[in-house]
């Protein structure tokens, strides 16, 4: 089919039939001052080396390690990725996979997705997982959701200790609705205050991050304890599932709903994306959950297949029974984490997780024996909070000019939280690195 360039004549003629006068009126909906005014301001056509060049040059404006030594987290985190998973995810048949609506010729990609819901429910300690979901904020929303639906009640609780770009999230998806959220506040030592639900008959679910965007361990039993006994559902979100390598899972509290950010598996920071949601919940509420389930079976002669089991999402039953307008899944990204989690087994990940927590534990002594507050004494995972002296935000900055991100203000989120700053390890931050750190802090 030929592509033949559309005359002033014909754009007027389609605006008539679809009764506007002229194309802005198409877009009166957005407010003007969300609309660009006028051309896009790019540079004029370059040649490969010149455009290399210039994006050479702009690289050099972002701080990223090796060459920096970054001591940020806050939901995205650098971990080493075994080279085998960058080569097994070129492969063809996995790169160009989409929604394997014919299981006959699908039956790869619907086994990596079924192993990745097999290994993301005995990592949460859960009875059943999806096949995966855009990222941990949309998880969130979605687990929210669904607790709503089988509860039919109003009021939401959420943790004001859930990363704040989740709960914002959050907001968009239940702002337009008559749902109530109440926010839950921060005790002392860094966790979450759950003592305003005693006795709210009117509380659909509670949810909670652990660890919290503090990094500190919540309290995840007696959070379960207080949700069913106001007959609400308890959520546990997260940022950084390799914690539980090392620390109890939701199921084993008695979480209805598990759900969060998966990046930390296979899948590299590379500015912000991509990203890779992770759902799991209890049998129980299975027809309720959004997105597709993958399953085992065999066919007439007795052979092993993978079928999509379930698939609540609009595209592929009625609107008015679909859980979710979610309208693909990161398959790629839940076979990067599939791939992770099988070559680093549950030997592994206990091994790395403790690896992370000791250097984690490392640096926060540092920081004690410079004489530095660490207001929260919570046992933390990643992550900790440093309450620096006054004026701290020039001696970050100067850092910054000898190549060192020395942790993320937290006024931004939290303005009651003046000169604290969260900072971050992994195990790929040497000592070298942390004692350097503090050195130059210090002076």
């Amino acid at each position: 089919m030929r592509y033949i360039p559309h005359t002033d004549a014909d754009i007027a003629a389609m605006l008539q039939a679809i009764g506007v006068s002229e194309l802005d009126e198409l877009f009166s909906t957005i407010p003007a001052d969300c609309r660009l005014e006028g051309g896009l301001n790019l540079p004029e056509p370059m040649t490969e080396w010149e455009l290399r060049s210039l994006l050479e040059a702009l690289s050099k404006s972002v701080a990223v390690s090796p060459e920096y030594r970054v001591f940020l987290g806050a939901g995205s985190y650098d971990h080493f990725i075994p080279e085998s998973i960058h080569h097994l995810l070129q492969r063809g048949e996995f790169v160009t996979s989409y929604t394997p609506y014919q299981p006959e010729l699908s039956q790869g990609t619907l086994q990596a997705i079924f192993e990745f819901q097999t290994l993301t429910a005995r990592l949460l300690g859960m009875e059943i997982a999806n096949a995966s979901m855009y990222d941990g904020a949309s998880a969130l929303a979605e687990a929210l959701l669904m607790a709503l639906r089988i509860t039919r009640k109003r009021t939401v609780a959420l943790s004001t200790l859930i990363h704040p770009s989740y709960r914002r999230v959050v907001q968009t998806y239940l702002e337009p609705t008559d749902y109530q959220i109440i926010e839950l506040p921060c005790l002392t030592d860094g966790r979450t205050d759950l003592s305003s639900l005693a006795g709210m008959s009117e509380l659909a679910v509670v949810a909670l991050q652990s660890p919290n965007f503090f990094g500190c361990i919540e309290d995840l039993e007696k959070a379960a304890a207080t949700a069913h006994g106001c007959d609400a559902l308890f959520i546990t979100a997260f940022t950084e599932p390799l914690a539980y390598g090392l620390y109890k899972n939701p199921g084993v509290y008695g979480a209805d709903i598990a759900c969060g950010e998966g990046q930390s598996f296979g899948i590299p920071r590379s500015f912000g994306g991509p990203c890779l949601g992770m759902f799991a919940s209890t049998m129980k509420y299975v027809r309720n959950m959004p997105g597709r389930l993958v399953g085992m079976t065999t066919d007439l002669e007795e052979k092993r297949g993978f079928v999509l089991t379930l698939s609540t999402r609009e595209q592929h039953i009625r609107r008015a029974k679909a859980t979710s307008n979610i309208c693909t899944n990161n398959s790629l990204c839940a076979l990067a984490a599939s791939m992770y989690m099988a070559s680093l087994g549950g030997t592994g990940l206990r091994e790395l997780a403790r690896l992370n927590y000791d250097k984690t534990e490392y640096l926060k002594g540092l920081f004690k024996k410079a004489r530095f507050t660490v207001p929260f004494e919570s046992p933390t995972f990643n992550e900790f909070v440093i309450e620096m002296p006054s004026g701290f935000a020039d001696v970050r900055r100067r850092l910054l000019e000898k190549k060192i991100v020395a942790g993320l203000p937290l006024a931004p989120y939290y303005p009651e939280l003046t000169d604290h700053y969260l900072f971050c390890v992994t195990e790929t931050t040497t000592k070298e690195d942390m004692d350097i750190l503090v050195t130059e802090v210090k002076s």
